[in-house]
Formats: structure tokens, sequence, C-alpha cells
């Protein structure tokens, strides 16, 4: 890499690093203030954790050298002061990766799990499920350790709708199904129970700081500042504005207002649905994926409802719904030449299509075996009385501001 090309992953890095931030705001505002300080704390915690368990452990099982394309063999504990720049600035990236993909899960499974219990699946998400599953399509993408057995069959996702972003989905699914719902959401056995948002406009920050975030995403997953990098860059910004209006005008076509979340939640799918294929389509496809993107979002929420499958922030509509159709879209819009893997148009959507159904069993299947085995022995979620207090008491000791009573806040105010 020359040192434009370091310093341009570089950039992007710390793009993809800012997205930590908007997911901490969009989780922390779509949830009630009782649950905040846990909200946030938890984004903060999982990347900590993730970036050294990743570093020990998944960037070696991911990059490594390849045993037979199903897994890496070396790259373990690296010691980044006497490796190449190069290897140093790649493990940047790909640990913000592994951040976003750890982080997917947390605001799925928001205001009702153990602390504890949340940094043990991120171990297990970084450590074990995301770098294998990483293997089978970008192995050998740090230009060493051969490749994977998915690349091999000609899948291509290209900065991860099915390797972060369904792998996140998948994994967040299988924990939700563990845990059940919130108390409240699903209770009366009738129609779901709103449960009010904190603070959308702090939410609606999170959606730009993402936003903003997966311009180094998308654009430094060329790994090298070239002529593709600014039309990938439209592209992601036009499949997420796309995906926002598509979403955002088929629930107002139903309810005869913005649905606010629903507006939020479309551009993240929409940017979701593109990332695989931002590098391979034309601008107009772009925009008709973000749109179906977008479509996905709403209507994997209204099956997730209809379940009794309480998703706090619509993460898995985002992450896992957007996620496959993207990947599919690859197959079904991607230049053949741009994509490069010799097959057919007929092919190419097959081996889309064999690599979501791969994804799929691999990662929810592991994850509902290890979390079941894990809530078995150290219960992932708080009682009954911690829920309804609030993970901000019940985890940490702390409380929000706006949940003190009149007579607190009078005596904090006198005490200041």
């Amino acid at each position: 890499m020359s040192n434009i090309d370091l310093l341009w992953v570089i950039f992007a890095s710390a793009l993809v690093f800012l997205m930590q931030g908007g997911f901490l705001c969009l989780e922390s505002g779509m949830t009630r203030s009782k649950n905040s300080i846990n909200v946030a704390i938890k984004n903060l915690a999982d990347f900590c954790l993730s970036t050294l368990v990743f570093w020990a452990l998944g960037f070696g099982l991911m990059f490594g050298l390849s045993y037979q394309g199903w897994i890496g063999s070396d790259l373990f504990s690296i010691d980044f002061a006497k490796a190449s720049p190069s290897l140093a600035v790649f493990f940047l990236f790909q640990v913000m990766f592994c951040g976003a993909a750890v982080t997917i899960l947390s605001g799925i499974v928001a205001e009702r799990m153990k602390f504890g219990a949340y940094l043990f699946v991120a171990v297990i998400v970084s450590g074990f499920l995301y770098p294998i599953a990483g293997h089978w399509s970008w192995a050998g993408l740090d230009g060493a350790g051969g490749s994977g057995w998915l690349a091999d069959l000609g899948f291509v996702d290209f900065a991860g709708s099915t390797v972060v972003h369904s792998v996140g989905g998948w994994a967040g699914l299988a924990l939700v199904l563990i845990i059940g719902p919130r108390l409240g959401r699903f209770d009366d056995g009738s129609d779901a129970q709103a449960i009010t948002p904190s603070n959308m406009p702090t939410a609606t920050l999170g959606a730009l700081l993402l936003f903003i975030g997966w311009l180094g995403f998308n654009g430094g997953s060329t790994l090298v500042l070239d002529e593709t990098v600014p039309s990938i860059l439209i592209n992601t910004v036009v499949g997420g504005c796309v995906g926002a209006m598509s979403a955002g005008g088929l629930r107002y076509a139903v309810n005869q207002r913005l649905d606010v979340d629903q507006f939020i939640n479309g551009a993240l799918g929409g940017l979701v649905a593109v990332t695989a294929n931002c590098f391979a389509v034309s601008t107009g496809s772009s925009a008709l994926i973000g749109l179906v993107g977008g479509m996905i979002v709403v209507f994997v929420s209204q099956i997730l409802e209809t379940l009794k499958i309480d998703d706090a922030v619509g993460a898995i509509p985002v992450h896992l719904g957007a996620g496959i159709w993207g990947t599919l879209a690859t197959g079904l819009y991607g230049d053949l030449e741009t994509l490069g893997t010799g097959l057919s148009r007929l092919e190419q959507i097959g081996a889309q299509g064999l690599g979501v159904l791969v994804y799929g069993i691999w990662t929810f299947g592991m994850a509902f075996l290890v979390f079941s085995a894990g809530n078995a022995v150290f219960r992932f979620r708080v009682t009954r009385e911690e829920e309804i207090v609030g993970l901000n008491i019940s985890e940490h000791g702390m409380q929000h501001e706006s949940e003190m009573t009149t007579a607190e806040r009078h005596s904090f105010a006198s005490a200041g």
C-alpha cells in the first residue's frame, strides 16, 4: 500500500469508529431513559472488549493462513510494532468492522439483559462467530493467507451486507429469542404495546452519525484510494437516502403521518442493502436497491411484531432483512465484469443465495446453541424487579436526571 492508500484507510477507519457513537445515540434515544446509561456503556464496553478479543484471536481466525478455506491458522496476538504498516492499518480497519457487528446485538436486546451476560455474548461474537464466518468470504484481503471457500465459489460481499450486518442480525435474533420480550410489550396477549422512546432527536443524530460513518465503511473497503471510491460513496449516499424515503413513505401511506423511527431505520436499511454491491452497480441500481431495502425494513418489522419478537430498536429488520436483500441484489444488479467471479448472471445469483443460506445456518445455529448454554449456566436476563426499576440503577447503581423525583431534583440543585 502506498502512503496515500494508508492514509485513506486510516481515515476510513476513523469514520467507521464514529459509527459506535451513532449506535450509542440511536439506541439510547430509542429506548427509555431508565436504561439509557446501560445502553450507552454497553456500546463503549463491547467495543473495548471486542478489540482485545479480535486482536488476540479473531483476526487470526479471519485473516490468518487459511486451512482449506475454512479457518485462519496464524496472525494471533500480533505485535504490530514489528509488523508492516500495511498489516497494521488493515487490522485497524477490520477491528472497526468487528465492533460494528457486535454492537448490532446491543440494540436488539436493550432494556432487559445483564451487563455481564452481554459482555459474554460480545466475546463469543468477536472471537468466534464473526471471524470464522468472515474467513469464508474475506480471507486473503490482506494480500496473503489464501482464500475462503465461499469466495472460491463466487460469493461476493464487498463491505459486509452479510459478513457484518446479517451476521450481527442472525446472532441478535437468536439472542432475543432466548431472553424474550420486554415486560409490557406483549403482556396482554393482544396487539403489541408501543414503548415510547426517550429522545428521538438523539436517535436521529445517531442515524446521521451512522450515515457519515458508512462513507468509511464502504469507501474504505477498497483498501486503496482509487478511481472507484467516488462512485462507491455516491451509491452509498443514494441508497441510504432512497431507503429513508421508501420506508417513511410506506408508513405515511398507511398511517397518514411520518413514522420517525421507520424513516430512520429505512435510511439504515438502504445503507445496509448497498453495502455488498456499491462497487459494482450503477447509481440507478443503487437507488432501486435502497428503495427495496427501506421497504423490507417496514415489512420485517411487522413480521417481528406478529411473531411477538421484541427488537428494541428495529435492528433485525435493518441489518438482517436489508442485509439479505443487498446480498442477493449483488447477483441481480452487479456488473458481472466488475464482480470478477467468471459466473453467469444466474450462477452469480445462486452463489449469493448460497452465501445467505450458509451464513444463516452457521450464525443463527451456533449463536442459539452457545447462548442457550450460557443462559443455562448464567441467567442472561435481569429479574422482573430489576427490569421495572431500570438497568441504570439495577446494573450500575446510577440514575438518569430525567428519572429523579421533584424532591430529588430540588435536593440535587441545592447541593450544587
